[in-house]
């Protein structure tokens, strides 16, 4: 019925409903509730006078506004925003590495590649470097994913077409309210062992400054560049900022070893559109074609680098899904694989533990400089780490930026950071992990994940959300059982067995592990790629929460 996180915490969650004047007991300590508590939120475990800082997850996470009483509801009218403060590498955090000796000799089913990890997947890409390409891209897309057998069929078409077609032969709109959606169709692509053409369509590559078109192309480099991609198709109109020669230089410096197929294709030096199609289609028939003699064999779990994200957040979050994902990263940590941490302004209030988790002084100082100069770029523009929250995340009980990143750092489990990149910069480092710089918004910080070298992704939400991505599978983890009830089309895998008590952060766990390598070896489809949920947003790197 309620839970205190850590030992040290004043706050106390609430994991039902709880009406006012009940006395609640936790632990052998009584309170009196003064008002109703809904799930997920929380309560004073003592009085608090204005200005008192109030503890969560063993960390500061706000400052009272006001006097609260023990049993009184915490909530934005009464606590405001507060963070401890940080230095970099202040003391060695050692490591306690969880035991592995069962999935030691185990594999995946994947895509070996000439240099770097495997794929859990074998996608092409067609690439627009800017904008003015998009219609050229959607072109392509209609043509080559009708053709190869890649289109999935929507039952919402299929629905729509079923009530057209009842009310022209004279049905009444009583009757077709009865009609039912289909299920979802599997295409049957002419190449099985490619999963898909996948169409990077962004509003990029011109108009903005030059350091903006460095950094989209240092992000298509990645995904050119990805484990789980085979080859890629580039549109160019010419004269944007995003030209051919600065992705060149992308992909020569951060990924030198690169040798897969690249086709580029610029409009403005061919004889026509139509001309410069014709070639494009070709040409990526071909690569897909050849891409397909390429077939899964096993692969050491070592080569899994695993994004870990949340998004549609709640109360229930840090306390379940994320814990939980948490240890499924150390795990994979102690197998050799890369965990990888994104997300920056969610990682407010915890930044001196991650800074003490770092292997070097060098890496928690570079920690400090990312987060401490994306702070004051917000604060540049009126804003800052604290607007975070969403109005959903709120409504859930993450009333402060500290309580919802303290929550939300519980993804990148306890293992020592082995690595601080900036966006763009490919991930390099295993056994560990990477702590990886990014925005808190869900799409712009996956699509950065997947373009970092990522080859799968646990996502957790305790609101349910359908966020996927073009070329790396997307696991979504539900917080809660009544979440995965109402939102099983879109959703996972449940971690809601640790609210009601029925299992623990680690055997759920190891559990998600277990998915995990299903989910790599092709044996079980994540729903958001079931649904072709292919969710594409670079960072602009402007000032974005």
């Amino acid at each position: 019925m309620l839970l205190r996180v850590h030992p040290a915490d004043d706050l106390i969650v609430a994991l039902h409903d709880l009406p006012a004047g009940k006395t609640a007991v936790l632990e052998g300590q009584p309170w009196t509730l003064k008002e109703p508590i809904q799930a997920k939120h929380k309560f004073a475990a003592r009085d608090f006078v204005a200005g008192d800082l109030a503890t969560m997850y063993g960390v500061t996470v706000g400052r009272a506004t006001q006097n609260i009483s023990a049993g009184a509801l915490v909530h934005t009218h009464n606590l405001k925003h507060e963070a401890a403060a940080f230095s970099g590498k202040k003391q060695h955090m050692a490591w306690s590495a969880p035991d592995v000796s069962r999935w030691k000799n185990r594999t995946f089913q994947g895509y070996k590649r000439h240099h770097g990890p495997a794929g859990t997947a074998n996608h092409w890409l067609v690439i627009p470097l800017v904008f003015c390409e998009n219609r050229n891209l959607a072109f392509m897309r209609e043509a080559l994913t009708r053709a190869l057998g890649y289109a999935q069929s929507s039952p919402y078409e299929r629905y729509a077409q079923r009530l057209a077609d009842g009310y022209r032969n004279g049905q009444d709109l009583t009757s077709l309210a009865s009609l039912e959606l289909d299920a979802l169709a599997s295409p049957l692509p002419l190449f099985p062992n490619v999963s898909g053409i996948k169409f990077l369509e962004h509003g990029l590559g011109c108009g903005g400054t030059r350091q903006d078109a460095i950094a989209l192309c240092n992000l298509l480099a990645g995904y050119i560049a990805s484990p789980n991609v085979a080859g890629a198709t580039i549109l160019s109109l010419g004269c944007q900022h995003a030209q051919v020669s600065l992705l060149q230089e992308s992909l020569s410096t951060l990924y030198p070893h690169y040798n897969k197929p690249l086709h580029i294709f610029e409009q403005q030096k061919s004889n026509s559109e139509r001309d410069m199609m014709a070639r494009a289609i070709r040409t990526t028939f071909e690569g897909v074609a050849l891409a397909n003699e390429q077939s899964r064999e096993p692969c050491p779990l070592s080569d899994l680098i695993v994004g870990v994200e949340c998004g549609g957040s709640d109360g229930f979050s840090g306390i379940s899904a994320n814990p939980a994902i948490g240890h499924t990263a150390d795990l994979l940590a102690a197998l050799g694989g890369a965990p990888v941490l994104s997300e920056f302004p969610e990682l407010c209030g915890v930044e001196q533990s991650l800074c003490d988790r770092c292997v070097t002084p060098e890496l928690a100082d570079r920690f400090v400089h990312l987060m401490r100069t994306y702070e004051g770029a917000a604060q540049a523009c009126g804003s800052g780490f604290d607007a975070n929250p969403s109005p959903g995340n709120i409504r859930d009980g993450l009333i402060t930026d500290a309580i919802k990143s303290a929550g939300a750092a519980k993804k990148g489990g306890t293992s020592s950071v082995v690595d601080v990149l900036d966006y763009g910069e490919p991930i390099r480092k295993h056994g560990g992990l990477t702590l990886y710089c990014t925005p808190g918004n869900d799409v712009e910080s996956t699509t950065a994940l997947a373009g970092a070298g990522c080859n799968l992704m646990l996502f957790s939400t305790g609101l349910g959300t359908p966020t996927g991505n073009p070329i790396c599978p997307t696991l979504k983890i539900s917080t809660n059982s009544t979440l995965m009830k109402r939102m099983s089309d879109i959703l996972d895998f449940d971690t809601g067995a640790i609210i009601s008590g029925e299992q623990s952060v680690e055997q759920m766990g190891e559990s998600l592990l277990e998915l995990c390598i299903a989910t790599a070896s092709g044996t079980y489809i994540p729903k958001a790629v079931a649904l072709g949920q292919d969710d594409f947003l670079p960072w602009k790197r402007g000032v974005s929460l």
